[in-house]
């Protein structure tokens, strides 16, 4: 992104923050987290160095989890600014942040992104339910009154219409934020489309029981968690082209030389149906500021804002060419950043 595509409103945020750096020992943004938003934190934050007299943030992958564990370590110049995040802050992560010192945290949350179950572009096309998913990849199913270990081995064996070809999901591990999605508005909802969260409750479960059954995913190898971020899931699907995997919408559109796309109860992934709700597996981004560094790390709040800018953020900036679906409410989390609101600060 060059200077000369950004408006004269961005330029001048710029020219104004150039002045506004104190001394301290570290000069950079330092940014870790989510594999999912990493892309856009580094389109922003190449765009950042490129026009702003601050040098440019360093971010780092890690996953949802590791990057607000990160964050929760501390406060001071060898701790990180910035979470990012494909899933809210847990109350146990805060807990854990106020024990630290970290007590004033901004939540930015600036826009959304599908989950999306691709294939091998040469292979059948598929067209899923969240019960096909369930049924396919929990550990245990209920049977005739008890609970069986899952014995589906194929699509078709899951629901007869879907291609006979073998299940290998590869699926986020669980300090990705895509996993907790994934298990929610997925495994668990299939559950429940099935009946099979009702039949276990007249087994006598309770509710959070029969939940945890729910999510409780198979072991045998036909599910894989991958750790590392979806470049390394599109290589599992390259070393096996049977394999199905789970990406972040913007992933895919990245790589349609490369993968085909499934449907979700019937609807496609695109942007707009994501934007109206109409997609059934889509979540909001984050990325959480640590407050008592701004004003310390030079940059910080500058880099914040730049973010959250029409001209990056919204509906016609790079990281909607990239694949993000931009916040309606965005100038509401402009105002957030702009005034320094921390949570609970409202």
């Amino acid at each position: 992104m060059s200077l000369a595509k950004l408006s004269v409103s961005v330029l001048a945020v710029a020219a104004v923050s150039a002045t506004a750096a104190v001394a301290q020992s570290r000069d950079n943004v330092q940014v870790a987290g989510s594999s999912t938003v990493l892309p856009y934190a580094s389109i922003v934050a190449e765009a950042f160095g490129e026009n702003f007299d601050f040098p440019t943030p360093v971010v780092e992958s890690g996953g949802s989890s590791t990057g607000l564990r990160r964050f929760c370590e501390g406060v001071g110049e060898n701790t990180i600014d910035i979470a990012n995040s494909s899933r809210s802050i847990r109350e146990s992560e805060i807990a854990t942040c106020a024990e630290n010192g970290v007590t004033d945290i901004i939540e930015v949350r600036f826009g959304y992104d599908g989950i999306v179950f691709a294939s091998d572009i040469n292979g059948p096309s598929f067209a899923f339910t969240q019960s096909d998913w369930y049924l396919a990849l929990a550990a245990n199913l209920p049977v005739d009154g008890a609970m069986v270990p899952n014995p589906n081995t194929s699509w078709d064996q899951v629901r007869a219409d879907l291609p006979a070809q073998d299940i290998a999901a590869y699926i986020p591990g669980t300090r990705h934020g895509t996993r907790e999605v994934f298990d929610e508005n997925v495994i668990l909802q299939g559950c429940e489309d099935s009946g099979a969260m009702a039949a276990m409750m007249e087994m006598g479960m309770d509710e959070d029981a029969a939940e945890e059954a729910c999510m409780e995913l198979r072991a045998d190898g036909v599910s894989t968690d991958i750790d590392g971020d979806y470049t390394e899931t599109l290589a599992r699907i390259t070393a096996n082209p049977e394999g199905i995997g789970v990406f972040g919408l913007a992933f895919y559109e990245n790589n349609t030389d490369r993968l085909q796309v499934a449907t979700m109860a019937g609807v496609e992934p695109t942007v707009a149906n994501i934007a109206s709700g109409t997609y059934p597996v889509s979540r909001p981004l984050f990325f959480y500021i640590k407050a008592a560094h701004i004003g310390v790390i030079p940059g910080l709040k500058e880099y914040a804002s730049f973010f959250v800018s029409d001209d990056i953020a919204g509906p016609f900036g790079p990281l909607a060419a990239y694949g993000l679906v931009a916040d309606p409410e965005l100038a509401e989390v402009q105002a957030t950043v702009a005034n320094e609101v921390t949570m609970g600060g409202m």
